[in-house]
């Protein structure tokens, strides 16, 4: 057997480099890297190294540049995925949000966080937390339950059957999540004979499981005794690249459709079985045909409270919840019954088998008045320079869009907005991270989105809020050369949080930054501090000024950042429904008092 003599850290990227997503095209479109003493002797050379085969990108934050790892994985329907690496301690367990992020919205990402010494004779090093009954943890053990596959590299021979194991994980499409390879910073540096074989290239299929037939003609049954039918949709039909299957199978069988978060996108927002958007931050259209439903088909959604209205959405006593699902694990939530199975192979399969049935019921009727209640939320405000609401800047938003740019969001108000009101014409258009809602992901996942898909426009929405927890990726992108246009959206605070905090009888209380205790009024200049990395930047003081701002932003090559006043306290009132948001049970205010009974009564309408 020949071999090679290469040290831990050169082997492993070496071996990643040598993997392919689709003949010719590597799994991994790059490596995120803030080095350190755990990491920068023996990944960083290594790296360095094959830099021309594996590109290493220089991130501002490491939470930050997981993200962008995250939202390319996202953007690439997990087809391509990214590593990321930082030295042991603070920049290790910076990570573990995005890891959590990941592993709750099921998207592919490696961490090679730099980790002790594996001899131990240097012990305590620097940045080293020590348990003080166990001998064997680090501070990446954090990464143990946000992570599909852990493990610690404390010999290079290890990573002969590690390797494979994680590869294994990022693509399989029902245990897809987040990697973690903790590698002791001394093992990276030890040399190993490898066999040369272990470098060949080797190629990773998109796995498509077929349903079972059982659980098939089970789902064949619920479907054609069902009345009121309705289809979910799921980010698991983007993944499944079955946006096409969705729509022919609900054109077939007459089936209307509403959207979760991640399945935003998955049809054309005027298809005429498109409802929109579902749940909590749903469409009037979609939740009156869900709250009548008897029969719905799940297609790769976990059915999480948003979409659900925390259970209490479904109407229908007697209803059957049919789970298309590749992961046994979400297929059969809620009681539903599973149909486990890709989501392009399921529904084809299911189209089959219904043959001719074709479901009653018409929604044209309903889609009508929801698309009214969209163009009134979303119309210019008649009043001129009144601070505009979410919807009104969602509108300019929109005008200045094409059927080709892709909206980037997470977390706050602006996701219930964007997901009842934008307008998505093509698959992947809509890219919001609502599964973990992290606030600080939009602006690096819109940098993650515009490496995945170079050619599209990638329109950044972001709260103030948001904003001021993690924005330093502008920076990088700006550097890069990869233009994004970053709307900033001024409400002084966290709006949405305030709302819910009134709502659920509170008092306004430490989320809008001139109720919260400070000395000195908050009086943040965003434009300059965008323009301070780089970006082009405008403040803008209405619509009008928007959208001539939003005009120019298209029309340049570089990454521009406006900004805009917001009203705090408007959200559209069409469509919503009940969350479940505990409200305290002893109160000496009225309005708590008032919000618990109102609590009390909506509990009632959920399913078990």
């Amino acid at each position: 057997m020949r071999t090679i003599r290469l040290t831990a850290a050169q082997a492993m990227v070496r071996w990643l480099a040598a993997q392919e997503t689709a003949p010719g095209v590597p799994f991994l479109g790059g490596v995120w890297a803030i080095f350190g003493h755990g990491n920068v002797a023996g990944l960083g050379e290594a790296l360095h190294g094959i830099r021309e085969r594996l590109p290493t990108f220089r991130g501002h934050n490491e939470q930050s540049m997981a993200h962008a790892a995250i939202a390319y994985a996202k953007a690439s329907n997990r087809r391509r995925a990214m590593m990321v690496t930082s030295s042991i301690g603070p920049g290790a367990t910076n990570m573990v949000t995005a890891a959590a992020l990941a592993h709750v919205n099921r998207l592919p990402v490696l961490f090679v966080p730099g980790d002790v010494f594996a001899s131990r004779l240097p012990d305590p090093v620097l940045q080293q937390v020590e348990d003080f009954g166990d001998g064997t943890i680090s501070a990446n053990d954090c990464f143990r339950p946000v992570s599909r596959y852990f493990d610690r590299i404390t010999r290079p021979e290890q990573l002969l059957s590690a390797l494979p194991r994680a590869m294994s994980v990022l693509t399989d499409p029902a245990e897809c999540g987040p990697v973690t390879l903790a590698f002791c910073q001394d093992v990276q540096a030890m040399a190993f004979d490898w066999p040369e074989t272990f470098f060949e290239a080797r190629l990773w299929r998109q796995r498509r499981p077929r349903p079972d037939a059982d659980e098939l003609a089970a789902a064949v049954a619920a479907l054609t005794r069902g009345e009121r039918p309705l289809v979910v949709a799921g980010g698991g039909v983007l993944y499944a690249d079955a946006a096409g299957d969705l729509a022919r199978f609900c054109e077939a069988h007459n089936l209307p459709v509403a959207e979760t978060q991640a399945g935003k996108s998955a049809l054309p927002h005027d298809h005429p079985l498109n409802l929109g958007s579902i749940g909590v931050t749903g469409s009037s259209a979609a939740n009156k045909v869900a709250s009548e439903a008897d029969v719905v088909l799940a297609v790769g959604t976990r059915l999480q409270d948003f979409t659900t209205g925390s259970r209490a959405l479904f109407g229908d006593r007697d209803l059957t919840i049919i789970g298309l699902n590749v992961a046994a694990f979400d297929a059969g939530k809620h009681g539903a019954l599973s149909l486990v199975a890709d989501a392009k192979a399921g529904l084809a399969e299911l189209e089959d088998a219904l043959a001719s049935w074709r479901a009653e019921g018409d929604v044209a009727g309903l889609k009508a008045e929801w698309d009214a209640a969209v163009d009134a939320a979303t119309a210019p405000p008649a009043s001129g320079n009144a601070l505009p609401s979410d919807a009104q800047v969602i509108g300019a938003v929109q005008r200045a869009s094409n059927a080709d740019t892709v909206v980037v969001c997470a977390a706050g108000g602006l996701p219930g907005e964007l997901h009842k009101l934008w307008r998505a014409a093509r698959p992947n258009g809509y890219h919001v991270e609502y599964g973990y809602s992290t606030m600080g992901y939009e602006i690096a996942g819109g940098l993650g989105v515009k490496m995945a898909l170079p050619e599209r426009e990638v329109v950044v929405m972001v709260g103030d809020g948001s904003y001021m927890m993690m924005n330093s990726e502008l920076a990088t992108a700006v550097m890069l050369g990869l233009k994004l246009v970053v709307v900033v959206l001024d409400n002084r605070g966290f709006g949405c949080i305030d709302r819910l905090q009134r709502a659920t009888g509170g008092e306004s209380f430490n989320n809008l930054l001139d109720d919260a205790v400070h000395e000195t009024p908050a009086h943040i200049d965003f434009a300059a501090h965008m323009a301070a990395m780089g970006a082009h930047t405008e403040k803008v003081s209405s619509i009008a000024e928007l959208e001539a701002a939003l005009a120019r932003a298209r029309a340049s090559d570089v990454t521009t950042g406006i900004v805009i006043d917001t009203d705090p306290m408007i959200t559209t009132q069409a469509g919503g429904a009940w969350w479940d948001v505990a409200v305290p049970e002893v109160s000496t205010r009225e309005k708590v008092r008032a919000a618990r009974a109102a609590y009390e009564q909506a509990t009632t309408r959920r399913r078990p």
